[in-house]
């Protein structure tokens, strides 16, 4: 096999409670990646798509994240990667890990499946950290394994995969960037040790709500005290769109990764189409231009074609 096409899903991280631990995977929007074996050991990008991302390998990240796998691999030929993203960069839904995720995965089949799961995580986090500044998982990390995951440690990795009920998601995407390493520059530096311990305990709850199916201590767990505080306010009608969505039966939910999207948790798809019309109805109201995704929560992660 010399050429292989993937769609590497969005991605929602943090999910509240679990800051830079805690990420799961959508099944739309994705990115459309093809990757090709070339005869050089060069890595040639192609984009097909409006948002002007580098050519330069050394300054995409999914070409950063490639060599890392090439550099590991050390074969003696190259990739070329085309890219179609339908994930906006600067979303908050893991456009730069969909782009990572999705050009390891597909050169790690044309090599034969070399590289585990967890390896492509690490050749991928190269890519995070070229785009934020820091190495990161939970987003690349359900990229690759879909599903909810934890990351229990980012250096050295280690991946927890969970188990988790029917879950369908409603995410807004309001059309304007907010930079992961802006959005990250204003969290706060120290915090409170009672507060911390609200959020360890949110946390504990929400795996183990999950692997309950306890849709109702999933709601209690979806507390935020250190990240959304800080970063609510860049969001246009955050209170408004999470309050309308709760009204609309909602489980919970809230910023996106650094956002400006917004995610909420419902039960069922019809809750998840309820949820979706209260934040349109809010949104349209704005002037802010917007999209809005439903979605259930993806198992798979990236698909093969």
């Amino acid at each position: 096999m010399d050429k292989i096409r993937v769609l590497a899903p969005a991605t929602v991280s943090n999910v509240v409670c679990g800051f830079d631990c805690l990420g799961f995977a959508l099944r739309e929007p994705f990115d459309e990646i093809c990757v090709r074996k070339t005869s050089d050991r060069e890595i040639k990008i192609i984009n097909h798509d409006e948002f002007n991302l580098p050519t330069d390998s050394a300054k995409n990240v999914a070409g950063v994240a490639l060599r890392a796998m090439l550099d590991a691999a050390g074969v003696n030929f190259g990739f070329e990667i085309e890219m179609t993203k339908h994930i906006k960069p600067g979303s908050g839904i893991g456009s730069s890990s969909a782009s990572s995720c999705g050009a390891v995965a597909a050169a790690n089949r044309l090599l034969g499946d070399r590289f585990s799961k967890p390896e492509l995580v690490e050749f991928a986090m190269e890519g995070e950290k070229l785009a934020s500044g820091a190495k990161h998982a939970d987003n690349v990390a359900p990229c690759i394994f879909g599903g909810f995951v934890l990351v229990r440690s980012a250096d050295p990795l280690d991946v927890v995969p969970l188990d988790f009920p029917p879950l369908f998601v409603t995410v807004i995407h309001p059309q304007i960037e907010i930079k992961t390493a802006d959005a990250r520059a204003i969290l706060p530096k120290d915090v409170a040790l009672g507060t911390a311990v609200r959020q360890w305990s949110n946390l504990g709850a929400f795996v183990a709500a999950l692997a309950k199916g306890d849709y109702q201590l999933l709601t209690r767990s979806m507390e935020d005290l250190i990240v959304e505080p800080a970063r609510k306010s860049l969001i246009p009608e955050f209170e408004a769109v999470k309050a309308a969505s709760m009204e609309a039966g909602s489980l919970g939910g809230g910023i996106s990764g650094s956002g400006p999207s917004m995610f909420m948790l419902s039960k069922d798809k019809k809750t998840a189409e309820s949820v979706e019309a209260a934040m349109q109805q809010i949104y349209s109201q704005t002037g802010v231009e917007f999209k809005t995704y439903i979605s259930p929560v993806n198992a798979e992660g990236i698909v093969f074609l």
